[in-house]
């Protein structure tokens, strides 16, 4: 039923154009000033940063996409192969299925074979925490593709709106801290698409957490696609009250990185271009993530996705070179007309 799960999943964020919500990133409010005398080298411009230990070539990440179909195999080879081509880290979508089942699902040492290079992250979902997960799981899914950390996701909302959603959470916070403490890789903890609040963002750091992915409201809607997947009127009812649901995700950013100045934070939710990165940047994320928009290229062939990063990159380097920044770090000092969502 689980592997059904995550194969419809697949079929619905690939075959359908209606999963995006009802909410926008908040990206289209925020504009850098122009630079129209930049005094810098464009092709000087260093766009590289450290991500787990490793040096990355760009600030982006493959983010999880739903796992555990038979197609993610193909999927999964396809993104290990770009990525450590262009030197960019990627996450894989949910080991559940392969720690459940005998098959691996593509999540296999195959991966590390195909991506030396770059930090490769593990992801188990939060409810399964309280459902006989456990510290056991957590280094499976890390031994299985030698991951340099495991990504903890946290779906609340996708578990409260499909029928064999995972729904009691309690102590959750606790159980991920004993993670921290007993794994030997760093935990990051992501949502799915609906946002990570300050405070959640602050217990989460209190408990050990290394790494928070904010994934904001405006890419894909899980509320959307459990919607889809309803068996009932009302069960799609109830779904798809959501689809508007959660912090957009230039909101969550910048809001994460005032209350939490020191975080390592990856901004990600309906990231579609360059130039979207750069605002992610600019309000306070170190590394970018996309997943949806990647999907297509992924289920195509390795050179797909290595073309749509050069693009990223490229729209990037201009951002860059317009606002005067030689690199990240500059960047991220970058003049801004006003921000609507800042006081």
């Amino acid at each position: 039923m689980l592997a059904e799960r995550k194969k419809q999943h697949l079929d619905i964020v690939l075959g359908s154009g209606s999963v995006s919500g009802r909410i926008e990133t908040g990206f289209d409010a925020i504009r850098f000033e122009h630079v129209a005398l930049p005094e810098i080298d464009m092709a000087a411009i260093d766009l590289s940063t450290e991500f787990l230990g490793r040096r990355i070539t760009a600030p982006f990440l493959v983010s999880s996409m739903t796992g555990g179909a038979e197609r993610a195999q193909d999927i999964n080879h396809n993104i290990a192969i770009a990525c450590n081509a262009i030197g960019i880290p990627f996450a894989v979508g949910s080991q559940r299925v392969a720690i459940d089942t005998d098959s691996d699902w593509g999540m296999s040492l195959e991966l590390r074979r195909l991506a030396p290079s770059v930090p490769i992250l593990a992801n188990i979902g939060a409810a399964q925490l309280n459902t006989g997960y456990g510290i056991e799981q957590a280094r499976k899914a890390v031994e299985m593709i030698d991951a340099d950390a495991l990504i903890i996701h946290l779906n609340p909302l996708q578990e409260a709106v499909q029928p064999e959603g995972d729904r009691n959470w309690s102590g959750l916070t606790m159980k991920i801290g004993a993670l921290c403490d007993a794994l030997h890789v760093p935990v990051v903890v992501k949502e799915v698409g609906s946002g990570i609040s300050p405070a959640t963002a602050q217990a989460l750091a209190a408990a050990g957490v290394r790494v928070i992915d904010v994934a904001g409201a405006g890419g894909t809607s899980w509320a959307a696609v459990e919607a889809l997947r309803a068996r009932t009127p009302a069960e799609a009812a109830v779904a798809s009250a959501f689809a508007d649901w959660g912090q957009p995700t230039a909101v969550a950013i910048a809001a994460l990185r005032k209350a939490c100045p020191e975080a390592f934070i990856i901004g990600s939710g309906g990231i579609r271009t360059g130039v979207d990165a750069a605002k992610a940047i600019r309000l306070g994320a170190d590394l970018v993530g996309q997943a949806a928009t990647v999907l297509k290229s992924a289920t195509s062939s390795p050179e797909e996705v290595v073309e749509h990063f050069e693009i990223m990159s490229a729209q990037l380097r201009v951002a860059c070179f317009c606002t005067g920044s030689s690199n990240l770090a500059e960047l991220r000092m970058a003049r801004l007309e006003a921000v609507p969502f800042e006081g």
